[in-house]
């Protein structure tokens, strides 16, 4: 049929949808491109001469008696049975002893000094006793929430209320990472043997109100590290990257029309997962490490221990991803404290040590700063009579490496352990901290939200200089 009449309107309407056609293979080509490059942070450059590249953070969730492990206290040992003096806990919040009768609890374990620097440490850490002499004990921690999720949630992001960016959502933002072919956020999660698998929500890795593409990605330390990982049968890889490359050049497309920053973030992520099909399996294959390499760290290859995890850590950080997040569960020791830690530092001891020396021999542990910490300590009052509750107003913490002072224990508690004295460290304080020696100036690194600026530190946080090399 020939069409010998066509409405002006008609006309013009199919010849721009031919034009737009043209200039569509164009601009789904350079759009989609763009959206594929590495994100290098939005800062244009330091704020400081950085120290670290990368993080690592050991979280020890459940709250670790600090007790048992880092703040020895012979006066608390001395008091054991006795009434816990009313002039340190009246008035103060405490999670389930409120209102009970307040006893003193001794530790639990012995002490011992170790390295040169003589930090005194419980006998149950032996391995990381040999490697004091690399760690900045902080024995002032202090924190905010005396319950595990909200507890969590401040030592993750800065604040107790659920959406706020994690840090290493924060970094990421910042000053992107090293990798195209990874997350620049990473989670690992272990349990240890006492069977204590309190849930951890994966809020705690979210980019909150930044753009999605700055969460962290979970990956399993056992069977398949990432759901949907593998191809369906049927469907190449070849085949995928197609698919992959029009979907990502028809958002580029919508996202002209609505600039939606989501869509872009939907773009960039649909290509790390396309690239995570070929780097995460080989990431995991630890089989491919020396005997002798597991062997420093006690594990078997995918055996999900903490341990692994302390050895995919390092291949993580070997290959550029900036924010690396170990949770190891099972520390709320409510009970049994006693058997409780032990069973933990068997869990922890050597792969901590092991980390540390790992990094240093292949030159890595200069510019990777380690942290360990849980989301609060345990109270020297007695729970149970064998456990110890919630503890919010002083804990300790360690750091090591990417510009920190090796050999110093920093801050003090009381003599019952009971609250930070001297040098108090906040958890805002440790946030301004890590952010310096990767950099960046804790003040300056912002987000604007709903008509208000936010940052990871809110509006508190102090460096604590006296601890960083």
């Amino acid at each position: 049929m020939i069409i010998d009449h066509l409405t002006r309107r008609t006309f013009l309407s199919n010849a721009g949808r031919g034009v737009g056609a043209l200039a569509l293979a164009s601009l789904m080509s350079r759009d989609a491109h763009a959206a594929q490059e590495k994100w290098r942070g939005i800062l244009p450059a330091p704020h400081f001469p950085p120290k670290a590249k990368r993080v690592i953070w050991l979280t020890m969730a459940g709250g670790p008696s600090h007790l048992e492990t880092w703040d020895y206290k012979p006066e608390l040992a001395k008091q054991n049975g006795k009434p816990m003096p009313d002039s340190l806990t009246k008035g103060q919040q405490i999670a389930q002893l409120q209102g009970a009768k307040l006893t003193c609890f001794g530790p639990q374990w012995g002490f011992k000094k170790f390295g040169k620097c003589g930090a005194e440490i419980c006998e149950l850490f032996p391995h990381i006793g040999s490697v004091v002499d690399d760690i900045c004990f902080i024995r002032s921690m202090h924190t905010e929430a005396i319950n595990h999720d909200p507890a969590h949630c401040f030592f993750n992001t800065g604040s107790s209320i659920p959406g706020r960016p994690s840090m290493g959502a924060w970094i990421n933002y910042g000053i992107g990472a090293s990798t195209e072919n990874l997350p620049g956020f990473v989670v690992l999660t272990s349990l240890g043997r006492g069977g204590q698998n309190q849930p951890i929500a994966a809020r705690q890795w979210s980019s909150g109100f930044l753009p999605s593409k700055f969460q962290g990605v979970a990956l399993r330390s056992k069977g398949d590290p990432v759901l949907y990982l593998s191809n369906p049968p049927g469907v190449s890889r070849e085949m995928q990257g197609d698919l992959v490359n029009t979907v990502s050049a028809l958002d580029a497309e919508f996202d002209r029309t609505i600039a939606d920053p989501e869509i872009a973030t939907r773009i960039a992520q649909y290509e790390v997962a396309f690239k995570m099909q070929a780097s995460v399996p080989e990431l995991m294959d630890t089989k491919t490490e020396p005997a002798s390499v597991f062997e420093l760290y006690g594990c078997k290859p995918g055996d999900g221990s903490f341990a692994s995890n302390c050895l995919l850590a390092r291949r993580l950080a070997e290959r550029g991803v900036r924010f690396i997040q170990l949770y190891h569960k099972d520390w709320d020791h409510h009970g049994g404290v006693k058997d409780g830690v032990k069973l933990k530092a068997e869990e922890i001891d050597r792969a901590c040590m092991a980390l540390i020396t790992d990094l240093k021999q292949r030159g890595m542990f200069d510019d990777t700063l380690i942290v360990w910490a849980g989301e609060f300590g345990r109270t020297p009052m007695s729970q149970g009579g064998s456990g110890r509750d919630h503890h919010m107003y002083g804990f300790s913490t360690w750091m090591a490496g990417g510009g920190i002072k090796g050999g110093v224990q920093w801050g003090e508690t009381d003599d019952f352990g009971y609250k930070a004295v001297k040098d108090p460290v906040h958890v805002h304080d440790l946030h301004a901290t890590m952010l310096k020696l990767l950099g960046i100036d804790h003040t300056k690194l912002i987000y604007r939200f709903q008509g208000r600026d936010y940052r990871l530190t809110d509006v508190f946080g102090n460096v604590v200089k006296s601890i960083l090399a």
